[in-house]
């Protein structure tokens, strides 16, 4: 009753109490972030460094022990947790709350190109990943085809669209799922390459030789500086065919006398399914 009272007492004040209420409600209300997924303090990456075929023991001494030596020092790591499978060592790294993450994240990149001194031979730099709420998906998109092979929809997807995201901001695109990476695949005959005197190690340095394009330099024809570039990389399977592997007195030995090629895929790895259909 007394609040009835100071009301009609103050018919003035209440009214002006009301407006500023319903002012500063809608105010407050306009400058509230609705988001799905609010910013959350969540301070740990991630690393993932991969080196084909090499067992679990092995990641952990060669791979894991190197990146831990040098990622102790990062400002504000709390933790370093690893797990190793066979070709594949993945690391988090725990911050304390607080970190400056901007700042972390150039220390573990500089601490990483450290690391990749120590490594063994033909390791490709790790990714390292940051992780805190922005990056859950907000959204999938999902490719398919009756004209074309789920391969070529990968290549499409992972040449043609993946960089028309670039132009949003704050947007990230991760590579495409569901689909098998082009390959050339050559089928070396065991019995073949025994008679031959080879190994794996033969092909592969011979194939990764004649694969390669070089900057041969210049010719120059009167008033004309023409460039006279070397690419040697085979355009298709019929070309690997004629890569030279050894020569030899009596006669030059290539890939198609002990293998064959064809163009083809990576092995299946994952599937994505869509309507009980391979999709990208």
């Amino acid at each position: 009753m007394n609040i009835i009272r100071f009301a009609l007492r103050k018919p003035i004040s209440v009214m002006v109490a009301v407006l500023a209420i319903v002012f500063f409600s809608y105010s407050t209300i306009k400058k509230i972030n609705v988001d799905i997924f609010p910013q959350v303090e969540l301070p740990a990456m991630y690393i993932a460094m991969p080196y084909g075929g090499l067992s679990p023991s092995y990641m952990d001494g060669f791979m894991a022990n190197e990146f831990q030596k040098v990622l102790l020092f990062v400002s504000g790591v709390k933790n370093i947790d690893f797990k190793s499978i066979q070709g594949l060592t993945m690391m988090k790294l725990t911050f304390y709350p607080g970190t400056n993450m901007s700042q972390a994240a150039g220390e573990v990149s500089a601490s990483v190109s450290r690391a990749m001194g120590f490594l063994p031979p033909g390791a490709v730099p790790p990714i390292v990943v940051r992780f805190d709420g922005s990056s859950l998906p907000v959204g999938q998109l999902v490719f398919e085809s009756d004209q074309r092979s789920i391969n070529e929809i990968q290549t499409l997807v992972l040449t043609k669209i993946r960089p028309v995201f670039v132009e949003i901001p704050g947007i990230t695109a991760p590579a495409p799922f569901g689909g098998n990476a082009r390959s050339i695949v050559v089928n070396v005959n065991p019995e073949l390459m025994q008679a031959n005197g080879l190994s794996p190690e033969d092909i592969t340095a011979a194939i990764t030789k004649n694969s390669l394009p070089s900057p041969a330099g210049n010719i120059r024809i009167g008033d004309e500086n023409l460039m006279a570039p070397i690419n040697s990389i085979a355009r298709g399977p019929e070309e690997f065919l004629n890569t030279p592997i050894r020569s030899t007195d009596s006669r030059t030995l290539y890939i198609r006398d002990i293998a064959t090629v064809e163009d083809a895929a990576d092995q299946t790895t994952g599937y994505a399914l869509v309507n009980g259909k391979r999709s990208v």
